[in-house]
């Protein structure tokens, strides 16, 4: 895998891109929301990276939450749209971190100005939409980057390299849980009105599948079909605490998707996207191949675990070495803020992108295939790779 943001620290044998921006990366953020603003987002997090990017403009609709935030963070200038964002400051990037309907638009204008782009998940809705900024970013010389972040998560490289190296053999199947109770769904709240994501063009797969999805693309390659099943759980759902508790919501976008991934060769994943898992004690990503497992991400246990056959003579095991196989120390130190530094990793350094929006618009296209899976009853061909 490339190097990563936590990498990049103390790296010192990547050498600038001729014509790159020097350091720090100039960047504006487009979102004041949870993503921009929770522990785990990207402002509390960002001056870990402060001497790669500096933040120098927010913009939002909601332009008062748009200037607390940028008072809360000391960023220079809040603006109430786009378009003022990027005429009045000087920029060499942006993070999309909009709500999922207004990606696409709101990642073509970042383009079309001539900044580079680091964008929350995923990258649009429809297919049309991701090709054109896919061609775009290649037509103007820019920068793409895509989350989810995991796949710069230390336990993930590691868990690609071991099924790269042949650690666990040919791989079988794999099980991906990718789902939570869903915004609202949980006692401690939502801090805003969740109900957009249980409408059509949002929904839990657009919202959650996307990590599992791109994790096992990520450990395994591009899948070449997928199968599916999708429906609507409950056609009302309330939120259960936090400001907006009691909330009736209604459910039109489907809140319960599990399908199935072929990647050729007899290799199959089996991965959900759901609002409806309030609680589990499985892996998060399991991978059982002819000889060994890896399980990342279990509740209670390491980040990376391996089970191998024949450890010793005739003896089967879990490795369990002095060291932890990997620990998500990355995730841990830069939360969301992780992604804009692989945009500044990229753009400043030329470092290989792990984050690209070829990936992404995989993952799409896969989405896209499992609603029309579960609603023709069919296996969809892929078309797309990365």
């Amino acid at each position: 895998m490339a190097a990563t943001a936590g990498d990049k620290q103390t790296m010192t044998d990547t050498q600038p891109t001729p014509g790159a921006p020097k350091a720090p990366l100039r960047v504006g953020i487009l979102g004041s929301g949870g993503i921009a603003t929770a522990s785990y987002g990207v402002l509390p997090n960002i001056h870990h990276l402060s001497s790669r990017v500096a933040v120098t403009a927010i913009a939002d609709v909601a332009h008062e939450q748009a200037r607390a935030v940028a008072d809360r963070f000391g960023i220079p200038a809040a603006y109430s749209c786009l378009d003022d964002m990027l005429e009045k400051s000087e920029l060499d990037a942006v993070v999309n971190l909009t709500p999922i309907p207004v990606h696409a638009a709101t990642s073509r204008r970042i383009l079309d100005s001539g900044k580079h782009l680091a964008s929350e998940k995923p990258l649009a809705t429809t297919m049309a939409e991701a090709d054109a900024l896919i061609e775009l970013a290649g037509e103007r010389g820019l920068t793409i980057v895509c989350a989810p972040p995991d796949l710069l998560h230390e336990p993930y490289e590691r868990a690609a390299r071991l099924v790269r190296e042949g650690a666990v053999g040919k791989v079988a199947f794999a099980r991906v849980r990718s789902s939570h109770a869903g915004p609202g769904g949980g006692p401690n709240g939502w801090p805003s009105d969740p109900t957009w994501f249980y409408q059509q063009g949002s929904g839990p797969l657009l919202d959650m599948g996307v990590y599992g999805i791109h994790e096992i693309t990520g450990l395994l390659g591009p899948a070449k079909r997928v199968a599916a099943f999708a429906g609507i759980t409950e056609p009302t759902r309330v939120v259960r605490g936090g400001p907006f508790r009691g909330l009736e919501m209604p459910v039109t976008a489907e809140d319960n998707c599990l399908f199935m991934l072929d990647f050729g060769e007899s290799t199959f994943a089996v991965v959900d996207g759901t609002f409806n898992v309030l609680a589990a004690k499985s892996p998060k990503v399991e991978v059982f191949g002819r000889r060994g497992v890896l399980n990342l991400f279990r509740p209670g246990g390491p980040d990376l675990e391996l089970y191998r056959t024949d450890i010793a003579d005739g003896v089967d095991g879990w490795v369990q070495p002095t060291a932890p196989l990997a620990r998500n120390t990355r995730s841990d130190t830069y939360g969301r803020a992780l992604l804009v530094g692989h945009l500044a990793d990229v753009v400043l350094d030329g470092a290989p992108p792990v984050l690209t929006a070829e990936h992404a618009r995989h993952a799409l296209e896969i989405m896209i295939g499992v609603a029309t899976s579960a609603r023709e009853q069919r296996f969809v061909e892929l078309t797309t790779t990365f």
